[in-house]
């Protein structure tokens, strides 16, 4: 491949970013033919002492560029770029996944001149689209409210963005874009912190897109020899107005090239967790033991031990006051200690998880006095987080997730994160500048996220993030799987896979059955299961839910009546034995809108598992409060000649439909209560 030695979008020269691009990605982004947006493309952008740097910057000259195909199904160039005057070398790099419409940019700006410069601004995509009519989606997310959908015709300009610290308070770091329902772009920045997507609809109806790290309070001093990255930006293409062909293809990518793995983590075990139906105030070791011998005898193959074992020797100690303090165990809670517990765990043949906020720092912790030094400060004060900007708080958090996992014989570490850190720590005495702090962090976080897996690789890391306040690209290639939410009320539950899943795959998403919260109050988490007016289709349907992904319970198990626990018992065999190879290797289609809650949105819920070679299908329909009494749902990708078999779960009844049938005329449902579900097996 020969380049020129200046950079000139419209000379074929620069063919190394064309070839890198799938055809169909080229004709969806006018790049094909006359290569019209790739010529006024920015294609990235960087602020560099006050100066915008584009591939549009005069005098920019490529100084060499490399390919990588060592990883089948990946082709990854960089092309070293040196703009004029300025002493620094941009490298962009741009990915092409081969089995999909799909291709993945970032920049590195490295300082290889005498003098510091301060760069303020990082796009890794800077492109304008094809002329069309775009209308966009995007998604909201606040606690207990995440993947709140947004629609809207693109006529004025639009920012995404997320300025809390956490890339999922705020907006979700993903959108899509459907132009004149011919064709969709859908996008991701895979960045947990502060990201911004910015959509500019310009003249003739070309918009302008740019996406990357949020430059709202954000600068970073670049010594001669440092160097900063920008997070990933993943844009997928597809044909059609259907979200699904793009989101099969995100779910695609990371099962094959970004998920973490492990033996535990692949088999999608079933957890049960503490905490909201004890949370700290109501669990001892008494109470978690007999919870422990229920779940055996469920089928529950991991208990995990969740806020409240840590800090002060009091039954009045509050989890949230000493995070931080985790070397302290809490004996008048747990007077035998936590490896005892996890002793008990294993002997039952179960898998031991435990809970720590390893990023957060109470306000009676006693870590703050010990280590002053590892204290996340803006103007002064406190901001409740330990800065792993700072190389020796990272160390620190490496060598405490090591002792809970060599010590107590952990499994499973739930990671947690629940405070806005804004802007981040603006000291200067921590190896990051005035305006870089919550990008060290991060970039501190997911190396010590990385170190854990190298370390030990056999234990399974969930995000968790004040449920689902960080669900993104970026934290999916660190850890094993996705908290969602912290409400799992029914609707909720469906509102937030709905969502989560046009970026992931069911099997990098974790939400429990419908929990019964003993303390914390909610107006829709209501779920009593000794309610003597509890039927069991509505057992079945609260926790067929929860099964379309990883899923588990918080419950009281040594409470609960004989039915629902025998209940419980035979959905957690049904999903061994057959629905999480679907959840874990099929392709996921929405059958139907977004169910929303109170009382919002589609009022059914349709989901079809398709196994990659077609020859089996899992289809998962509910019925929420308020739907009508009839719903036909239209499969998806089936062979219209072939012969299926149906096997409805519930009645054992057997059926068979031809794939146009079942595409065309569709599945008819219409004897399901509100309430209700219905799994059909398909081959």
């Amino acid at each position: 491949m020969t380049l020129p030695s200046r950079l000139d979008l419209s000379d074929a020269g620069f063919a190394c970013v064309l070839d890198m691009a799938p055809r169909f990605a080229l004709a969806g982004l006018g790049l094909a033919g006359e290569h019209r947006a790739l010529e006024s493309s920015s294609l990235f952008l960087a602020i560099i002492d006050a100066q915008v740097v584009d591939a549009q910057t005069p005098n920019l000259y490529v100084r060499n560029v490399s390919v990588d195909d060592a990883i089948p199904g990946r082709r990854h160039a960089r092309i070293e770029l040196l703009p004029g005057g300025l002493g620094v070398v941009i490298d962009y790099h741009i990915v092409r996944y081969s089995d999909a419409f799909a291709i993945e940019t970032w920049i590195v700006v490295r300082n290889e001149g005498a003098l510091p410069r301060r760069v303020t601004r990082l796009d890794s995509l800077a492109l304008d689209l094809l002329p069309g009519r775009y209308d966009l989606q995007a998604y909201t997310g606040a606690w207990g409210a995440e993947f709140e959908p947004q629609s809207m015709p693109l006529t004025s300009p639009v920012t995404l963005e997320s300025r809390s610290g956490r890339s999922s308070h705020g907006h979700h770091p993903w959108f899509a874009l459907v132009c004149d329902g011919r064709s969709i772009i859908s996008g991701a920045v895979a960045w947990s912190g502060n990201w911004a997507i910015r959509l500019m609809p310009r003249l003739e109806e070309v918009v302008a897109l740019s996406a990357g790290l949020h430059d709202w309070e954000f600068a970073v001093d670049l010594a001669p020899g440092a160097s900063v990255e920008a997070p990933p930006v993943v844009l997928v293409f597809a044909r059609g107005d259907d979200l699904d062909e793009a989101a099969v293809q995100f779910a695609r990518l990371g099962r094959r090239f970004w998920y973490p793995r492990n033996a535990l983590a692949d088999r999608l075990p079933v957890e049960w967790n503490h905490w909201w139906a004890y949370e700290d105030r109501a669990l001892d070791e008494a109470t978690f033991r007999a919870n422990v011998d229920v779940a055996a005898r469920m089928g529950i193959e991991v208990c995990t031990l969740d806020a409240g074992w840590f800090g002060a020797s009091d039954a009045g100690t509050h989890w949230y006051d000493q995070r931080g303090d985790w070397e302290m165990v809490n004996a008048v809670r747990f007077p035998s200690g936590i490896r005892a517990l996890a002793d008990d765990v294993h002997a039952r043949g179960m898998r031991f998880g435990i809970w720590c906020e390893i990023e957060g720092l109470g306000v009676r912790a006693r870590l703050a006095e010990t280590h002053p030094d590892f204290v996340a400060m803006r103007h002064g004060s406190r901001i409740g987080y330990v800065c792993l900007g700072n190389p020796a708080a990272q160390q620190w958090a490496f060598e405490t997730l090591d002792h809970l996992i060599r010590d107590y014989g952990c499994d499973w570490i739930k990671l947690d994160f629940n405070l806005d850190p804004g802007a981040g720590c603006n000291r200067t005495d921590h190896g990051h500048g005035a305006r870089d702090g919550l990008y060290a962090h991060y970039r501190g976080y997911y190396a010590l996220l990385d170190r854990v897996r190298s370390v030990h690789p056999d234990v399974v890391l969930e995000n968790c993030s004040s449920g689902g306040l960080r669900i993104d690209p970026g934290i999916a290639r660190r850890t094993h799987m996705a908290f969602l939410s912290d409400p799992d009320w029914p609707e909720h539950s469906l509102q937030v896979f709905w969502g989560a899943t046009q970026m992931l795959a069911p099997d990098a998403c974790l939400h429990w059955s419908y929990c019964e919260w003993s303390f914390a109050r909610h107006p829709s988490q209501t779920f009593n299961p000794r309610d003597p007016s509890l039927q069991p289709h509505q057992v079945d349907f609260y926790t067929r839910i929860s099964m379309l992904r990883r899923f588990g319970f918080s419950q009281r198990l040594p409470d609960l009546p004989d039915w629902v626990a025998q209940r419980y018992a035979d959905h957690i065999a049904f999903y061994k034995a057959v629905m999480r190879r679907f959840v874990r290797e099929a392709d996921m289609y929405h059958l139907t809108g977004q169910p929303l809650g109170e009382g919002r949105g589609d009022r059914w819920a349709g989901f079809q598992y398709r196994m990659p070679d077609g020859s089996e299908h899992l289809v998962a329909v509910f019925r929420l409060p308020g739907a009508e009494p009839l719903r036909v749902l239209r499969l998806k990708h089936l062979h219209p000649e072939r012969i299926y078999t149906l096997l409805w779960v519930d009645s054992g009844q057997q059926t068979q439909a031809s794939g146009a049938e079942l595409m065309d005329t569709g599945l008819r449902f219409d004897d399901l209560p509100e309430e209700g579900s219905a799994l059909v097996r398909i081959r």
